[in-house]
């Protein structure tokens, strides 16, 4: 469309030199050579027509849309490829990067980035960063918005600047965000509770705008006290690692002591009831043999007593060795009950 242009201006000026060729100074002299009329005429109609063509033409990139403007009004949006306009300036585009991920950055800015390492600016941006937390403590906070523009129509004309709102705004949110914590929340366990809440605050605003802009992520890039109090900070930081290892390693050692424990318990525990089974067990039966034997002695006492002792002899002779019995003014023999075979045996049979 440039070139058409330019061949369009260097017939324009062609023709005013034809003009011009007609006379010399004053009106007088002779004609130069000039081209016919009709030849000019259609030259630039010619241009004109060629021109036309190829202005009706426009090509939308993948990661854009083309809102189409005719005699000023939007009459629509084109998705990626090559379309046709009326020429002229009758339909104007304008182009809108609607797939691509935008960022804005706070407290710091990225001059360059290849893709494996960024290069950032050493300018020192504390009016962004710097934010008092709820108790009152300093914090450099360094925060990126990432952010696409979800509708093009409202992104062109429902704000006129949506990216210095966005900016606005999402300062204002973080130091709100960060003002309602405490200073070491913030800089611990709280980093990622505010980068989303901030994101629903932004988000919502900018529903509430309507101006096309749709946040993606709020992510909190570094967060660190001012370097004066950082050696404090990094000390206070190394002492609180150290306690959470302790603790760690007590409830790990807590894990393995006390289900042992609890199986010693147990067991213990198992055993006792086991052998308090067995005693009870054990006196009923005494009970059951005692009741038995009392009701034999009420029977015939001197029998049972008879048996008894004899029961008693035959549970204690096996463990002696020799067994010697006497009687005072008798030397013959007595008779013994062997309660090793069951035969009668002599005392002197028996003391062998």
């Amino acid at each position: 469309m440039n070139t058409a242009n330019e061949q369009l201006g260097a017939l324009l000026r062609a023709v005013r030199g034809a003009g011009d060729g007609g006379g010399g100074k004053g009106g007088h002299g002779a004609a130069g050579p000039g081209l016919p009329t009709g030849v000019i005429v259609g030259g630039v109609i010619a241009l004109l027509i060629a021109w036309s063509v190829l202005s009706s033409f426009y090509t939308v990139q993948p990661e854009e849309r083309a809102v189409i403007k005719r005699f000023g009004k939007v009459i629509g949006i084109s998705d990626p490829g090559l379309h046709f306009k009326l020429p002229l300036g009758i339909d104007r585009v304008e182009l809108v990067k609607t797939e691509r991920v935008l960022k804005q950055e706070f407290g710091f800015r990225t001059i360059s980035a290849d893709g494996q390492r960024s290069e950032y600016s050493a300018e020192d941006r504390a009016d962004e960063s710097l934010m008092l937390s709820g108790d009152l403590n300093i914090i450099d906070v360094e925060w990126v918005v990432q952010y696409r523009i979800a509708d093009p129509i409202k992104y062109l004309y429902n704000q006129r600047n949506p990216e210095g709102s966005l900016r606005d705004l999402s300062e204002s949110v973080m130091r709100r965000a960060v003002g309602n914590r405490l200073g070491s929340d913030v800089l611990t366990t709280a980093r990622v509770e505010i980068a989303d809440l901030a994101r629903e605050e932004i988000q919502q605003a900018m529903t509430q705008y309507d101006n096309g802009l749709h946040v993606v992520t709020v992510q909190l890039q570094d967060v660190v006290p001012p370097k004066a109090v950082q050696p404090a900070f990094n000390e206070v930081n190394e002492s609180r690692q150290e306690r959470e290892r302790m603790i760690n390693e007590a409830t790990k050692q807590a894990n393995q002591v006390i289900p042992k424990a609890r199986g010693e318990a147990n067991r213990t525990i198992a055993e006792s009831e086991g052998y308090g089974i067995e005693r009870v067990n054990a006196a009923k039966g005494e009970t059951a043999r005692f009741s038995s034997i009392l009701s034999e002695y009420r029977a015939a006492p001197e029998v049972t007593r008879t048996r008894l002792y004899l029961e008693a002899l035959n549970q204690a002779l096996p463990k002696v060795g020799a067994v010697y019995v006497v009687q005072d003014g008798k030397t013959g023999p007595i008779p013994l009950l062997n309660l090793r075979d069951g035969k009668p045996v002599t005392v002197t049979e028996a003391a062998k």
